[in-house]
């Protein structure tokens, strides 16, 4: 799967649907997210990872770095279910989930939805990596990953059904921007990737690449 051409094209098909008003809204935010530099100070590659224990999709709470006791891991950070730009991201991952295996090292997704979301995701997509809950995004905050929607894109993700609220269990109307970093065993980032534009996403391949190349 090439996930840079499936996100382009889905990107020109959402372009031909969506009014001008709609367009407005989404460039706002992504120039505001530039202007504020959300995301510079994200974890980057050098730096330790920190300690963190997260619930997976069916409660059981689940500790990284047992993870890391057992190789290299790759962890992507996603705004939810209900992004298109996400799953195909996943979907992605997902395809290579095998050679991640055999080069040693292990995948999980994060984001700030609910168990219950997260495992309907699993099941539809039949993914076979764990899909952990950042409740209010409290890891993503310290990783520096978070930003809160503005008032007009926050309606407009209603207008289109996504709510975030009841996803997340809160009502604070903030998303992790989309990020993958690969993390050695030590807690060490050895590669990250992170985004203000959420249509853009790193080629799984390079985080592959990273694991064998270490």
């Amino acid at each position: 799967m090439d996930l840079q051409k499936e996100l382009q094209d889905y990107l020109e098909g959402m372009l031909k649907k969506v009014s001008e008003e709609t367009m407005k809204i989404m460039s706002a935010t992504a120039q505001r997210l530039i202007d504020e530099k959300i995301g510079q100070d994200a974890l980057k590659v050098g730096d330790q990872l920190p300690q963190f224990a997260l619930s997976n999709a069916t409660g059981q709470e689940i500790n990284i770095y047992d993870y890391l006791a057992q190789g290299p891991l790759i962890i992507n950070f996603y705004r939810g279910a209900w992004c298109p730009y996400c799953n195909l991201e996943l979907r992605a991952y997902k395809e290579i989930l095998p050679e991640i295996k055999a080069a040693g090292a292990n995948l999980i997704a994060i984001s700030p939805e609910l168990p219950d979301t997260s495992l309907s995701l699993i099941e539809k997509h039949d993914l076979e990596f764990e899909v952990l809950t950042d409740r209010d995004n409290k890891l993503a905050k310290k990783l520096g990953l978070v930003f809160k929607l503005d008032e007009d894109l926050g309606e407009l993700y209603r207008k289109f059904g996504h709510d975030l609220d009841s996803a997340q269990g809160n009502t604070n109307q903030e998303l992790p921007l989309p990020a993958t970093y690969v993390i050695d065993t030590d807690g060490k980032v050895l590669l990250a990737s992170v985004n203000t534009d959420y249509t853009k996403r790193l080629e799984p391949s390079i985080a592959l690449e990273a694991i064998k190349s270490k």
